[in-house]
């Protein structure tokens, strides 16, 4: 009896030293410090993924409300704010030398400390993450819807044609997040190398079609009054007009109020356009880094290909779509790709890419959170890393997106609403802020005074795009119910 206790003891003995070897391991194979197989390339696509997000089809409806000067005065000046600050990122990375920060929020506390940067970093970052993929789950559920629309003929009864736009998107949005119950059993960053690639050229092919359509159509529309086919029609550029009625069951505001409160969301619409940052530091991660060749000439080599891509994107959607529809795309969010003067075929597809591209985002922005959550129930609560650790907390993430995104499918006040609350501060003055704490450059330096310049137009866009997005929110849902039938 005496020796099997002491069995027992050695045996329990043995298990808990097993734990920290069993933590550790578990650190490793979530950090991507042990695969840095990654290249320029793969960097590049990785950003054009994470970059050119569903926000770039509701740059058109942001013309609308800053119209062509100043519209395209903010489109430049995030382009070159966003690519300072990504620059930023790609420096701090590994600064001191010999020390990788591989999450954004081990570099907050590198700048701000150890509880101050994690307090300041990781609610901002969590909540990109999550509401990007709330977001995402909106856009690909009426993706799939437009789909549907326009390719069904006669009685569609999920259809959400007639006064109702949000209605049986629900039924849809739950449709296409089925697939990601699968789909976020891959292990880490790494393993999505193949769908980034296949999300990134899908974002270039919608992004194209969706201006390459309005040049070649040059004004014309169908004329769906009168059945005279293709007609010639004159955009109108002027703010749009607000009568203080109810439309389409959304409610209009009359006055200033309505036109500033567009002009935030607007604003707010573009901050959300070109977030990416916050998963930088998990891809420039994926590459091997030397003392002769750092992982920041790799990473800023594709960054610089991202971006230009990000350019031939954007500047043409936002641009040549305003140009051709005009004021008629003041309620149009990916309603752009579906435009009843479009061939049905050409529609279809660019929706079908759009439905490829946000499966491949939703992941890369869920992949990190998905690595803080398990290391936080291994580490704090003492579960083992397993598969089925694995399988129910990131199908329960899964679920609760794509309720949230059921619940609150509103493209256009989400956009808003998060990226100024959240995309502002992470991509346009956070990094800025950092840079400031870790390189102390000599105050009214010009190093010093681009940073504060960055810094305070980044906070100015996070109140107002945050007021604005607020305020399409309410918009949107002022004659909305919840799942209708």
């Amino acid at each position: 009896m005496e020796t099997q206790i002491q069995a027992n003891g050695v045996h329990g003995a043995h298990h808990e030293d097993e734990r920290p070897l069993r933590l550790a391991a578990f650190e490793m194979e979530i950090s991507e410090g042990t695969r840095r197989n990654g290249n320029w390339m793969s960097a590049a696509f990785h950003n054009v993924t994470a970059v050119v997000s569903a926000g770039v089809l509701g740059l058109p409806n942001a013309m609308v409300f800053l119209t062509w000067g100043p519209g395209i005065a903010v489109l430049i000046l995030s382009w070159i704010v966003t690519l300072f600050s990504f620059w930023q990122l790609i420096q701090l990375h590994e600064r001191p030398p010999n020390k990788r920060f591989n999450r954004y929020h081990e570099l907050g506390q590198e700048a701000f400390g150890k509880t101050r940067g994690l307090w300041i970093v990781v609610p901002l970052q969590l909540l990109v993450e999550l509401s990007v993929d709330i977001l995402y789950m909106v856009v690909g559920g009426q993706a799939l819807q437009n789909i549907y629309n326009m390719n069904c003929s006669g009685d569609c009864p999920l259809s959400n044609l007639g006064a109702n736009p949000y209605r049986r998107t629900y039924i849809w949005i739950l449709v296409f997040g089925s697939v990601y119950f699968l789909l976020v059993q891959l292990p880490n960053l790494s393993s999505l190398s193949k769908l980034s690639l296949a999300a990134a050229i899908m974002s270039i092919g919608y992004s194209t079609i969706a201006w390459i359509v309005p040049v070649a159509l040059n004004h014309q529309h169908n004329d769906m009054t009168n059945g005279n086919g293709l007609v010639s029609v004159t955009p109108r550029y002027h703010l749009p007009y607000y009568d203080g009625t109810t439309r389409g069951g959304k409610f209009h505001h009359t006055g200033t109020e309505a036109y500033v409160l567009s002009i935030f969301n607007a604003l707010s619409t573009v901050a959300f356009a070109y977030a990416g940052h916050n998963v930088s530091l998990e891809i420039q991660a994926t590459l091997p880094s030397t003392p002769e060749e750092p992982s920041r000439i790799a990473m800023w080599r594709g960054v610089k290909l991202a971006y230009a891509i990000i350019a031939l994107c954007y500047f043409p959607v936002a641009l040549i779509c305003y140009w051709a529809y005009g004021n008629d795309l003041k309620n149009s969010n990916l309603g752009i790709l579906r435009y009843e003067s479009w061939p049905v075929w050409l529609a279809t597809a660019a929706n079908l890419m759009v439905v490829i591209h946000v499966i491949g985002s939703y992941l890369i922005y869920a992949m990190p959170l998905f690595d803080m959550m398990e290391l936080v129930l291994v580490r704090k609560w003492g579960l083992h890393p397993t598969f089925k650790l694995r399988l129910i907390t990131r199908s329960l993430y899964v679920g609760f997106t794509m309720v949230m995104a059921m619940t609150f499918p509103f493209f256009r006040g989400l956009l808003g609403f998060f990226g100024g609350f959240a995309y502002a501060p992470t991509t346009y003055f956070l990094p800025c802020c950092m840079w400031l704490a870790m390189c102390k450059p000599n105050r009214w330096s010009l190093e010093w005074t681009v940073n504060w310049i960055c810094i305070i137009l980044g906070v100015l866009l996070m109140l107002v795009g945050s007021i604005g997005g607020f305020w399409q929110i309410y918009v949107e849902a002022y004659a909305y119910k919840f799942y209708p039938n």
